[in-house]
């Protein structure tokens, strides 16, 4: 994922913290036009250390 992408992820779930990943996905794709799986978000967080 770019960093901007990661950029708007984080920004994203500190905004909300009790978002679904499939939430997240779908905000990705409407603010920023970022197509990004449900897994792929689970990834990315678990990457930047945010736990489930």
């Amino acid at each position: 994922m770019a960093e901007q992408g990661q950029c708007m992820l984080k920004h994203t779930v500190r905004r909300s913290h009790q978002l679904s990943a499939k939430s997240i996905a779908k905000d990705l794709q409407t603010s920023c036009g970022l197509q990004i799986s449900t897994t792929r978000v689970c990834r990315e967080l678990h990457g930047m250390s945010f736990q489930d």
